[in-house]
């Protein structure tokens, strides 16, 4: 276990209202929100709810309290610092606000593998919110929960309105953790996925000191063979969770994982898909959770007459999903384990349509790219993301990894050197032109690279240098059209593609200068530009 702390340690820090409700199920949980009247019952028994204003994440107002301990450890270039006495002020503040009301409770554990797992408590204004984080994290059995004793603590009181002045932060909406009293505060927004990805940023920050990779990844096996994994990084819009719940291999996860000497293992318990354009043919996994009791459908549209949702309406938010546990998927793994990766992709949304749909990486540049971390922001990950913009988050997962980006890369490089497997670069962003010009990548393909990909047969066959981009891209594959593995082919203007291209490598090089002093001479000469 990570980090344990006396039971009465984080009780004196969050202490609980009396009128707390302590780990209700699935059931209850649906019945207290109906009554609160924070969602709607759909068919199937699914709960249907809105996040009002914050339709995603809002990484500007997160915050980690600057002290001795965090001093040295934390990248303070892009992590906003919170003073320990504003934090405290935020918590007597929240603590107060809940004081008069009857919150949830969850006690979850992140982490599948046992020796590197973090006992979470949760405590939600919301109902929903807890039906939330209890499909995303792990369920301790009885026994577990019997004896527990929470490492971390996390209170998310939607209704609370933060103030700057008083309180430290950026406006009324606030994330802040709090490394010395391991506790996090999120407040001013109803969006879910706050709560998820705070756990994972904790866990990004304590995982490396006992040599554990934390990695925004999905993951599965081939069917029973637990040693045969691939992982896929990824920002969110590029295909995580769509490739690896692929019917035809053991899905570990789809977000957070870890990478120990012992293999992967699952951070979370469950599952948050993007259900825009979400289709039965393509995904039907995926889908049919959109009928199943229990699975949170956030900010979607139903027919009014059919009550049937429709995943084309993006009037809310083009970030729509739905959260469900991972036994909903048939294919998945029941221990959220695996061996080392024989597989490792980088997933890539290019917004300028230049990128190959499959790449193949030496070490070296497999590492430049985890340390670039190009792709596309896509419409509503992020507050006023409206359209794809194309960006550079670094180890795939910027605003959840609090430590230098070095620190995560050097990681990435020993298990790649120690382990050995295949490195693939892969765009499910746009072809035949950039956004707005061209088409999206067709899945049908991704997949059927992937799959030559993961077997094998891909990098038996032969490869052609890029002379912009330098990684190596397959001359052929099977079911796949050849010119779709030439993009300047797909483009009907050679010379824009051409200009698109080095426009893309300028961006590269402009962006990998903050790195180019902290990495070896292998990685800077992999540099793209």
């Amino acid at each position: 276990m990570l980090q344990t702390a006396p039971e009465d340690t984080l009780t004196d820090i969050a202490p609980l209202p009396k009128r707390a409700c302590h780990n209700l199920d699935e059931a209850q949980l649906i019945e207290v929100a109906l009554r609160a009247g924070e969602g709607h019952l759909g068919p199937g028994g699914v709960l249907d709810v809105r996040t009002g204003a914050h339709t995603g994440r809002s990484p500007r107002d997160k915050f980690v309290v600057r002290s001795a301990s965090t001093e040295q450890g934390i990248w303070w270039d892009t992590t906003a610092p919170m003073a320990p006495e504003a934090w405290q002020r935020l918590h007597g503040d929240m603590m107060d606000y809940l004081a008069g009301r009857e919150p949830q409770v969850q006690d979850l554990l992140a982490g599948a593998d046992a020796q590197a797992q973090l006992k979470v408590r949760v405590v939600t204004e919301l109902a929903w919110h807890a039906l939330f984080i209890r499909h995303l994290l792990r369920r301790p059995d009885a026994e577990a929960l019997a004896r527990f004793a929470p490492d971390w603590t996390v209170v998310n009181c939607p209704g609370f309105t933060a103030d700057p002045a008083r309180h430290g932060c950026r406006s009324g909406t606030v994330i802040a953790l709090n490394f010395d009293a391991r506790c996090v505060l999120i407040a001013g927004t109803h969006y879910a996925g706050e709560t998820k990805k705070a756990v994972f940023t904790l866990l990004n920050y304590l995982l490396p000191e006992r040599g554990v990779l934390p990695m925004h990844c999905s993951a599965n096996h081939a069917p029973e063979d637990p040693e045969d994994v691939a992982i896929f990084f990824g920002l969110s819009g590029t295909g995580k969770t769509t490739l690896s719940a692929a019917p035809d291999r053991t899905l570990i996860g789809d977000d957070e994982h870890g990478w120990s000497d012992r293999g992967i293992f699952n951070i979370e318990g469950g599952c948050y898909a993007k259900t825009i354009s979400l289709s039965p043919e393509a995904e039907p996994e995926i889908h049919a959770t959109t009928r199943r009791f229990g699975t949170v459908i956030e900010n979607m549209i139903r027919d009014p007459e059919t009550q049937a949702l429709d995943f084309e309406d993006d009037s809310i938010t083009a970030n729509m999903r739905c959260a469900y546990p991972l036994e909903a998927i048939a294919s998945a793994s029941a221990t959220g384990l695996g061996g080392h990766p024989r597989n490792v992709v980088m997933l890539t949304c290019d917004a300028f349509g230049v990128l190959p749909p499959i790449a193949r990486l030496t070490p070296a540049q497999a590492v430049y790219h985890f340390l670039s971390g190009f792709t596309s922001k896509v419409a509503g990950t992020e507050q006023g993301v409206t359209e794809p913009q194309p960006t550079f988050s670094t180890c795939f997962g910027a605003p959840f990894m609090p430590r230098r980006p070095e620190v995560y890369g050097a990681m990435l490089r020993e298990k790649i050197e120690a382990h050995g497997p295949d490195l693939w670069l892969v765009n499910t962003g746009w072809t035949g032109g950039p956004h707005g010009t061209g088409h999206r990548m067709p899945i049908a393909a991704t997949r059927a690279l992937l799959a030559a990909a993961l077997d094998g047969r891909l990098a038996q066959g032969a490869f052609r240098s890029d002379p912009v981009f330098g990684f190596a891209v397959p001359l052929e594959a099977p079911g796949v059209d050849a010119a779709l593995l030439t993009p300047r082919d797909t483009w009907a203007d050679g010379a824009a593609f051409d200009a698109q291209a080095q426009k893309l490598a300028q961006l590269f090089a402009k962006n990998f200068e903050r790195f180019a002093p902290h990495v070896d001479e292998a990685v800077r000469a992999a540099a793209i530009g």
